[in-house]
């Protein structure tokens, strides 16, 4: 039996600092990210340049797909102050989701059968980050008879077309680098949420390559960029999730997949268009815990694309970020129907994480046989919860308190049966 977790408190949030091999590396980006093109025209055109594609497909979203990649640059330029590592962190992901829509295209264009792939009866998972998702998502996604989406795939969704041979390899390798990188820039990451590259990864990196979610949100606080998501229908951005989901399944097969994300609480209404079959397990836990320990993560992660952190900032753009999901998930709830959704609190899942698997598959209809179950215990049996220590989570950083927050999640409380934690700081 081990002991208690050690637990970190990051003291460095308004003023980060780094290993002397880390700042190496921020100090050495400043002339390359001067010289990148961050604009809509030089990260569609790079794209294409790198995979010798052009076509990057119909836009069936809300508005224009360049515009969209416009609005977003934009917004990383007048919203946030971006860092050197910034700016360089913004350019690769927008050129390289711009690349995976090239080649998704590229693969529907020679195998038009793609799309008469039914994705049947997903089981989704939407829940705020410390009300047990990953935890949830990793068990069910163990189990063999059901499809997940690795974080190596969720970066590059179809291979490059340097590499040797479409074998996940070489995606799996550069997804290892990335992740080294992070973790020795972000030492306590792996406390808040642990990563590798075949690590189960959430589906919001799949609906970020058609230019609209809240992903991006993530990196920096970009309001003029949340008003435009916020305000637009999704539907059909989740219908091109649906379509990538399609071409995973023709390349790497699977028949039932297992998605989850926070998005999707304020995304009901266009889950249920898209996938009218599926099966929603809604994670709930005290705002008090969820909002303390989401705003320290964003603001501890956003180090890395942001010139100057401020908590007051940053944490305070997601206490009122967490509001939005949470209100949107009363206001919607009840969009989901009852015989394909259930709602799981978080103590009752940490008391009994094999029970509550066993209740979601027999609301999903998924066998429970020897080999889902020997896949779900095997699971436990090599994370064990904790095993890298724990953060000090407070409000205090973030300009608001327990009390504040819990009044202002009574509504979500009654309705779902979670209470606030005493005191103006947990340790979660």
């Amino acid at each position: 039996m081990t002991g208690p977790p050690d637990v970190a408190v990051i003291e460095d949030l308004a003023a980060p600092t780094f290993s002397p091999d880390v700042q190496a590396i921020l100090d050495s980006v400043g002339p390359f990210a001067e010289i990148l093109d961050l604009s809509a025209d030089g990260i569609l055109s790079q794209a294409a340049a790198e995979v010798g594609l052009d076509d990057f497909g119909t836009d069936g979203g809300t508005g224009n797909f360049r515009d969209r990649v416009d609005l977003l640059i934009d917004a990383f330029r007048n919203d946030a102050e971006l860092s050197p590592m910034g700016v360089v962190s913004v350019h690769t992901l927008l050129v390289q989701l711009a690349r995976n829509r090239l080649l998704i295209e590229d693969q529907l264009r020679r195998h038009p059968e793609i799309l008469d792939i039914e994705i049947t009866a997903p089981i989704i998972i939407a829940g705020l980050p410390r009300t047990g998702t990953t935890h949830l998502h990793n068990l069910l996604a163990a189990d063999p008879n059901l499809r997940s989406l690795p974080y190596w795939e969720s970066l590059e969704p179809v291979a490059m077309p340097d590499d040797a041979t479409d074998t996940p390899g070489a995606r799996i390798e550069r997804a290892a680098m990335g992740l080294e990188f992070v973790n020795a820039a972000l030492p306590h990451l792996r406390r808040m949420h642990d990563m590798t590259a075949q690590h189960v990864h959430e589906e919001i990196q799949l609906l970020a390559i058609d230019f609209s979610t809240m992903l991006f949100e993530t990196m920096a606080p970009i309001p003029t960029w949340k008003r435009h998501y916020t305000g637009s229908d999704q539907t059909e951005h989740y219908r091109y999730l649906r379509k990538v989901l399609q071409v995973l399944t023709f390349l790497r097969g699977g028949e039932r997949w297992v998605l989850k994300s926070p998005q999707h609480l304020e995304q009901f209404r266009p889950l249920m268009t898209v996938f009218p079959d599926a099966v929603f397990v809604v994670t709930h836990r005290d705002p008090v815990s969820v909002t303390a320990s989401m705003t320290t993560m964003v603001t501890y992660t956003s180090r890395l694309q942001l010139a100057h952190v401020d908590p007051l900032v940053v944490g305070g753009y997601w206490v009122e970020r967490v509001a939005d999901l949470l209100d949107a998930c009363v206001r919607d709830r009840d969009v989901l129907p009852a015989a394909q959704s259930m709602d799981v609190r978080f103590h009752e899942f940490m008391a009994d994480d094999l029970g509550t698997v066993a209740d979601i598959y027999e609301l999903a209809g998924q066998p429970l046989d020897d080999a889902a179950q020997a896949a779900h215990q095997g699971y436990l049996d090599t994370h064990e919860r904790d095993r890298y220590g724990r953060v000090a989570y407070s409000l205090d950083p973030f300009g608001t308190d327990a009390r504040a927050c819990s009044l202002r999640h009574a509504a979500y409380c009654q309705r779902f049966g979670v209470g606030p934690v005493s005191g103006t700081a947990s340790i979660i």
